[in-house]
């Protein structure tokens, strides 16, 4: 019978205790108009724009939504690179990391994982892990918010909404402890006065007004590199 490595089991209890609390306080979260509240997603243009690639960002985590219906934390041994978990399951990281690839072809199991080859005493030393390890890496917030923060843009952490664009990250810690992350949208809540998030934290892929249910710890900007200037 096949084993799971102990770093494997650490990974799956951490991920797994964010699935139980969100079982054990539904109420934490607030309601939201429903999603048919939604403008559709717009057309990829080809120009690289900021707006036209948060729009493409979004609307590739929007169309997970009714696909990724459940939280499974379980660690899985990943193909590399490309690797993902069945795309009706996953955590809140899955969300960005399907976005990415969907929208840009960027592939942040790829990127993490070469990234903390380099850098690795760069990231965060709380697993106990001696190297990186591509099955969970890019799956963990504390690595997203490293290699965010290495090689994207690290935003100021506000309580003023409009701070945050669409196509923004962010990261929030969950019941004092569980690391969450979610991509800003250009949605606003029921009474206008925030935008609401795309995320997965214990209910499946969904809108949710959640931008400040609780403590942000990070504010990011990552697109795709810019493409050189067309000759002709």
């Amino acid at each position: 019978m096949a084993t799971v490595p102990l770093r494997g089991l650490l990974a799956g209890a951490v991920l797994l205790a964010g699935a139980v609390w969100i079982a054990a306080h539904p109420a934490a979260l607030p309601s939201i108009a429903p999603a048919t509240a939604s403008a559709p997603p717009r057309e990829a243009t080809g120009v690289d724009d900021p707006a036209s690639l948060a729009a493409r960002l979004i609307a590739a985590a929007r169309s997970q939504e009714g696909v990724t219906t459940l939280y499974d934390p379980a660690y899985v041994a990943l193909a590399y690179p490309g690797g993902d978990v069945p795309r009706d399951r996953g955590v809140c990281t899955d969300v960005v990391v399907r976005a990415y690839r969907d929208a840009f072809g960027l592939d942040l199991q790829k990127l993490v994982h070469e990234d903390m080859a380099r850098a690795f005493s760069a990231y965060p030393r709380r697993w106990g892990l001696a190297a990186p390890d591509a099955h969970i890496d890019h799956r963990r917030v504390p690595n997203l918010q490293t290699f965010f923060t290495r090689h994207g843009v690290s935003l100021p952490v506000t309580a003023d909404p409009a701070d945050y664009a669409p196509g923004d990250l962010v990261t929030q810690t969950v019941d004092g402890r569980l690391p969450h992350v979610a991509i800003v949208t250009g949605l606003r809540s029921l009474d206008g006065a925030r935008p609401l998030v795309v995320h997965n934290i214990g209910r499946g892929t969904r809108l949710d007004d959640t931008l400040f249910a609780f403590p942000l710890t990070g504010h990011f900007r990552y697109g795709p590199p810019a493409r050189p200037p067309s000759k002709g």
